[in-house]
């Protein structure tokens, strides 16, 4: 559970932007989105390979 304290006279927009704040970095929402869609091992291992040879064409260019 979030707990997001309040000071006497703090604004409510304030108090807001932390909640979001705290709830997004638990990750909630990320998890929720790729529990929705499924994706078989095999898939994200191949997604993954394909990130890295991707990385690492960028950094051979940066680097001619």
């Amino acid at each position: 559970m979030i707990i997001v304290p309040i000071k006497e006279g703090e604004n409510i927009e304030r108090a807001l932007k932390k909640f979001k704040r705290k709830f997004e970095k638990t990750g909630t929402i990320r998890e929720l989105r790729s529990r929705k869609n499924f994706e078989k091992p095999s898939v994200k291992k191949r997604i993954a390979h394909q990130k890295a040879v991707y990385v690492q064409h960028l950094q051979l260019q940066e680097e001619q």
